[in-house]
C-alpha cells in the first residue's frame, strides 16, 4: 500500500526556515510527479510546489524565491526547503504523488496524499 509521510513541521519566528520531508513508500517513485501542497484555517488546499520525474520544478508565486524542492531517488524522498518564512506560510503541508505531473500542478484531485504536517511562523 501506497504511504506518504511528512515531517519535519513546527513553530518557527518569521523569517526562519524549516524543512520538510515526505518519505514515500508503495510506489515506484521515479514514475510519480510530486507535490507539495497547503491548507491554511478556513482557506481550500492550495499547490505551493511541483516536481516532475524529469526534475521539472514549478513553485507558485507566492513562495519563489523563498522555498525549493527537491527529491531523492535513493531515499524515495521529497523535500521542501522553506527559508524566509512569514506568518502567512502558516498552513497543514501535504505531500502528494501522482503519475501525471499536469494533475500535480492542475488540480487537488491526484493519485496519493500524505497525512500533513503543520507549520505555524509567529510574528
Amino acid at each position: 500500500q501506497v504511504q506518504l509521510v511528512e515531517s519535519g513541521g513546527g513553530l518557527v519566528q518569521a523569517g526562519g526556515s524549516l524543512r520538510l520531508t515526505c518519505a514515500a513508500s508503495g510506489l515506484s517513485f521515479s514514475g510519480y510527479a510530486m507535490g507539495w501542497f497547503r491548507q491554511a484555517p478556513g482557506k481550500e488546499r492550495e499547490l505551493v510546489a511541483g516536481m516532475s520525474t524529469g526534475g521539472i520544478i514549478y513553485l507558485v508565486d507566492a513562495v519563489k524565491g523563498r522555498f525549493t524542492m527537491s527529491r531523492d531517488g535513493a531515499k524515495n524522498t521529497v523535500y521542501l526547503l522553506m527559508n524566509s518564512l512569514k506568518p502567512e506560510d502558516t498552513a497543514v503541508y501535504y505531500c502528494a504523488a501522482d503519475s501525471a505531473y499536469a494533475r500535480i500542478l492542475g488540480s487537488r484531485i491526484v493519485d496519493f496524499w500524505g497525512q500533513g504536517t503543520q507549520v505555524t511562523v509567529s510574528t
